[in-house]
């Protein structure tokens, strides 16, 4: 069904950040996101109702976090079923009273732990977390897994095992920084070469988080540059903007506009599923998909212009994008 959307729209707008939003609400900081899936449920359905209303075709559930390495430090890790059915549910249930159709994705982040040989983890273990997790969110709803803002290619590995005994699509990103790869040190080739020689399920790949626009832009250059297999979609989920503290509160840099022009940036290059990462809003969500709508060209900036729209990128990133290109 995925692909099938893709190629009746020509891409996907995905939603926003969902911590921005929830705080927005009042989550504490500290508090888990996803023990709002138990604790307060119609706020989390009111961030999705309003993804939805800006135009959103893609909504991730509120399960980041939710698997028993992460939810132990909140003292909840018997709770992951109830946190990931809850979520998926809560996330359906939004999805179901629109009028346009809306895909469920079930948010899957890193165990939060570093894998052998750099830590305890081991890939037996990782599997059984993210089965764990992923069934449940099958199980709630979910109509495909999101796999999110991994850094090291062996985690993503374990994670998409996980997910392909379940036999719903998959999304899998990066999170890479200011020089072009992640914090494990892999790079868009890496995640390029797991998902394309290896795991057919994956539908779609690319970067979310990150550092910037700009950035993240220029990691999506480096996957389309790389991508072997057109089936798949390039997914491209920005933050917004760079965080500033101001006034004892984190805020982000991206207006609407820099994010409409971001989210043209993306699909001009190839990304079919675009959407924002943190300090995304629904107002960002709504320019993206005006801009989006309003599109009529698909031919790429160059690098200069995209910087000068989006911001500087850093010389690792650069660099890395030279070698793509």
């Amino acid at each position: 069904m995925l692909r099938e959307l893709i190629e009746e729209k020509g891409y996907l707008l995905a939603d926003g950040a969902t911590g921005t939003n929830l705080f927005s609400m009042g989550l504490e900081s500290g508090h888990a996101p996803e023990l709002w899936n138990l604790e307060q449920p119609d706020k989390v359905l009111s961030n999705h109702e309003n993804f939805i209303a800006a135009g959103s075709d893609i909504i991730l559930t509120n399960t980041f976090g939710a698997n028993r390495c992460r939810l132990a430090l909140h003292k909840a890790e018997n709770e992951v079923a109830n946190l990931n059915y809850e979520g998926a549910a809560i996330a359906k249930k939004a999805a179901k009273k629109c009028n346009q159709s809306v895909l469920v994705a079930g948010s899957v982040g890193p165990t939060g732990e570093l894998m052998e040989p750099y830590g305890q983890l081991n890939v037996d273990t990782a599997i059984n977390v993210f089965s764990d997790q992923i069934s449940a969110l099958k199980e709630g709803g979910a109509d495909l897994i999101w796999i999110e803002t991994m850094s090291a290619t062996l985690e993503m590995k374990c994670a998409i095992e996980a997910a392909s005994a379940i036999k719903l699509p998959i999304i899998c990103t990066y999170s890479l920084d200011t020089h072009g790869k992640t914090m494990m040190g892999c790079e868009p080739k890496d995640l390029v070469d797991l998902i394309e020689e290896s795991y057919p399920q994956v539908e779609g790949y690319g970067a979310n988080c990150g550092i910037g626009m700009s950035e993240l832009i220029g990691s999506i250059i480096c996957f389309a540059g790389e991508r072997k297999n057109s089936s798949r979609a390039i997914v491209a989920k920005s933050n917004c903007g760079i965080p500033e503290y101001k006034d004892g509160q984190i805020a982000y840099t991206g207006s609407p506009n820099k994010m409409a022009q971001y989210a043209r940036i993306a699909r001009n290059i190839g990304a079919e599923i675009i959407g924002g990462c943190c300090g995304t809003q629904p107002e960002h969500i709504q320019a993206m998909d005006a801009a989006l709508k309003s599109q009529k060209t698909n031919n790429p900036e160059r690098l200069e212009e995209i910087i000068g729209m989006l911001g500087d990128m850093s010389k690792g990133n650069l660099s890395m994008v030279k070698q793509y290109s």
